[in-house]
């Protein structure tokens, strides 16, 4: 039996919007909350509506948001007995969750030996296919020194193959090659690239597939034994890897294929002991699916899956980590209409370039249907220091349809003044025959971008 762990008082390693989700999470479980904040972020939604604030340091995210030592004592100093990473800075850094279990503070996340586990994306795929999930076909372990065993092994794979960085993640760290030729030379570099950005120069190799979706499997876990999966959500339009706009559920894919799968990723938990939410992504084409990392964390995205399910996966987070048991059954849970969530940056939309400032008008959109998870009201300083993303707004329907023309409304409402937003490129992408269709793949944003750049 999984021990108890009351807590009343949560503290927050983040800000933004996820800062706020998680505040209302808290308040909704009637615990008190701590906000930490950088110098920059004093006049902040997050820090003002906290029960408690407490600055960590300055501007800069290394000496405030990612300060594991900073974090630790702020929680010890307000009396935080749990802390809630939110997604970004922290959140999946083993030696953090460690750091604040070895303190006597329930992390609210999963295991650190969970999340190393799941960080190295070699030990995560061999661990998913003893599991049963489907991965891409590949390496089984590091790639070796030997160039001509490398050779032999991307032969075996068939070009085009990717070479990925093992402790790699958000888009880096990878590189497409397309014949034996360039092979030898693009390990090199991603290898040097590796240990530069991750202090690990390991490396594998799959095959490259070349227009798949990008598809992610949701899951919770508690402490008891109970790994449930909550439908599938579509994050397929992205750039240089970063998603843009994300659907759930994934358009035109077979119900029973996405069952297939949450039942092998909920299978997978239980066999690692994984406990709270997580996300298994895969590439997905001609009716494949294929394992390419879990995420250990709360996701940006996670809204749209809250509002096909009715389940409210920020509370379930904080309930797990009190030891709580989950108290519903897979049988019971069921994706109902159709939800899209775009990201609101803080750029300019076409060029992408950051455009901080502060925020003269803010106007909301409203309506059955949308909701908007943001820190921003008018006045609001948009910071150069983080990432620019200012807002979610997620738009749900009782069809694809219905959800795609809400959301359109709630762009049009949503009007923003004196900064730059990429709200005119939601607009553009909504109207898009290819998206509107569904079912586009990974490229399609970057082909669409180009071509709007030519014409």
């Amino acid at each position: 039996m999984s021990a108890v762990h009351p807590f009343g008082r949560v503290l927050i390693a983040n800000r933004g919007e996820i800062a706020l989700r998680i505040q209302r999470a808290c308040r909704q479980l009637g615990l008190e909350t701590v906000a930490v904040y950088s110098e920059a972020d004093a006049q902040s939604r997050h820090v003002l509506e906290a029960d408690v604030a407490l600055c960590i340091g300055p501007a800069s995210a290394a000496r405030s948001y990612l300060d594991a030592d900073a974090i630790i004592l702020a929680a010890k100093v307000t009396g935080a007995t749990a802390i809630h990473p939110g997604y970004g800075f922290l959140s999946e850094n083993a030696d953090f969750a460690e750091v604040v279990e070895k303190a006597g503070i329930t992390f609210i996340g999963p295991t650190p030996e969970s999340i190393r586990l799941m960080g190295d994306k070699i030990t995560a795929k061999q661990t998913m296919q003893a599991s049963g999930v489907p991965c891409v076909p590949g390496s089984d372990g590091p790639l070796p020194d030997n160039e001509q065993a490398i050779l032999e092994l991307a032969t075996a794979v068939g070009f085009p193959v990717i070479v990925k960085a093992s402790g790699g993640g958000g888009g880096r760290g990878m590189r497409v090659v397309w014949s034996a030729d360039d092979l030898i030379k693009a390990v090199a570099l991603t290898r040097k690239e590796a240990q530069q950005a991750f202090g690990n120069p390991t490396l594998y190799l799959e095959r490259f597939m070349q227009k798949p979706r990008h598809i992610e499997i949701q899951v919770l876990c508690d402490t008891h034994g109970k790994a449930l999966w909550l439908g599938a959500r579509d994050c397929s339009l992205q750039r240089r890897h970063q998603k843009v706009l994300e659907e759930a559920p994934p358009p035109g894919i077979p119900p029973e294929l996405i069952a297939e799968i949450g039942a092998s990723c909920a299978q997978a938990c239980r066999n690692i002991g994984y406990r709270g939410a997580g996300t298994f992504e895969f590439l997905y084409e001609d009716g494949i699916f294929a394992f390419i990392e879990m995420n250990t964390r709360l996701q940006v995205e996670h809204p749209i899956t809250e509002e096909t399910t009715g389940i409210d996966i920020v509370c379930a987070q904080i309930e797990i980590a009190q030891g709580k048991p989950l108290d519903i059954e897979q049988s019971a849970i069921h994706t109902t209409g159709h939800a899209i969530e775009c990201r609101i940056n803080a750029e300019d939309p076409f060029s992408f370039a950051p455009s901080p400032g502060r925020v003269s008008r803010w106007d909301v959109p409203g309506g059955a249907g949308i909701r908007l998870d943001t820190h921003i009201v008018a006045g609001s300083a948009v910071q150069p220091y983080y990432d620019s993303l200012i807002a979610k707004v997620i738009a749900r329907g009782s069809t694809r349809d219905e959800a795609i023309r809400r959301l359109k409304v709630a762009l049009a409402e949503l009007q923003v003044e004196t900064i730059l937003t990429n709200i005119p490129l939601h607009q553009a992408l909504l109207s898009d025959p290819g998206f509107v269709e569904g079912g586009v793949d990974i490229h399609h944003l970057e082909h669409w971008l180009a071509k709007r750049e030519q014409s």
